[in-house]
Parts: structure tokens; sequence; C-alpha cells
């Protein structure tokens, strides 16, 4: 039998698959927060970037900013998500960016505040889950166009099968995913881990 990790452990669980390649995670990391749980998950980051002058931990609200909270606890700094639309209490001093969503099939404009994101910022970047790596990309061109530093990519959940993960480190990106499906199906409710 495989040896699994605790993230692994949890999706066997907890899980669900749904079709279209869709892993519901609801229960505990993107809906619901098993903040004991993820909180372990956080101090794993910590481990695996400690290492790094991490000033900033970015990621993409909704479903990132639970995961990156419990990671900055770890680091002691602060964290800044990318807001999907700038709403009236928002600076107009703006990078942004448009990123396509594998889950929700659309386009989102992020937008990070100029105030917020600095060309000094050695930033590691959160997310709970990565697909075909656009969020990534986006957070990646926002760090950018700021002038910082990227000083890591630390995902939760990451569907190898859809090549954004690999396609990052290619590129020289420092990308650790906790777990990394390799495939699932939805039939059979199978999840194979890398």
């Amino acid at each position: 039998m495989a040896e699994y990790n605790l993230l692994q452990k949890k999706i066997l669980a907890d899980g669900t698959i749904k079709s279209g390649d869709v892993l519901k995670v609801d229960s505990f990391l993107n809906h619901q927060i098993d903040v004991p749980f993820i909180s372990k998950l956080g101090k794993e980051f910590y481990e695996l970037f400690k290492d790094r002058p991490i000033s900033k931990i970015l990621t993409i609200e909704a479903s990132g900013i639970g995961i990156a909270c419990l990671t900055a606890v770890h680091f002691r700094v602060p964290v800044l998500f990318a807001k999907k639309s700038a709403g009236s209490n928002m600076d107009k001093d703006v990078y942004s960016t448009e990123i396509r969503s594998f889950t929700h099939n659309k386009v989102n404009h992020v937008v990070v505040s100029k105030k917020y994101l600095n060309a000094g910022d050695h930033v590691l970047i959160i997310d709970d889950f990565l697909a075909n790596g656009c969020a990534v990309e986006g957070l990646i061109d926002l760090v950018h166009q700021a002038g910082a530093e990227v000083e890591g990519v630390g995902i939760a959940i990451e569907k190898g099968f859809q090549g954004g993960g690999d396609a990052l480190r290619k590129k020289g990106y420092d990308v650790k995913s906790l777990a990394i499906i390799e495939k699932m199906d939805a039939a059979s409710g199978t999840i194979v881990f890398r």
C-alpha cells in the first residue's frame, strides 16, 4: 500500500470527484475551513520555503485566502490577496491582470493596490488549487509589474494531469505542491497521486 501524506489522506477521506475533472474539498479547504488542519499545511509550506527571504504572501480571492493566512502565521508576514474587481473603496493606483478561471470558465480582471506590493518585496505565492496555471501566471504577472521577486509558489492541491505546475517549473519557478493528483476518475471515485 502506498504511503500517503497528511493532505493526500484528507483528500481520500473527505474529497469528492465530480465530472469535468472537479475535485470538491469544500468540507475542509475552500468553503468550510478546517483551521487546525490547514494550519498544519501552512507549517508545511513554511518548512518548504523558510530558507527564502519572504516578506509577503500573495494569493487570489477567495479560496486561497484561508491557506495563505495560515501560512503567513508561520512566516510572520502579511498576506496580500488579488481582488477580482476593484470596489469603490479600492485605490485607483493598482496593478492589474486578466486570469482565466478553470473552475468557473470565465476571465477575471484582478487587481492589487500598488501601495501593498513593492519592488523590494520577496513574494511567496500561495493558492489552494493549481490546474492549468492561469491563476498563478496572473499573480506572477502582478509581482513582476511591481518589480518584486517571486521566491516560490506553494500549492495545496495540484492537478498534475492539467500541466500548469510542470509548465511553471519549466519556466524556472519553484513550485511546491503538497498533493499532486496524476489522475482521478469520477465514475470509480479513484484518485492517483504523483
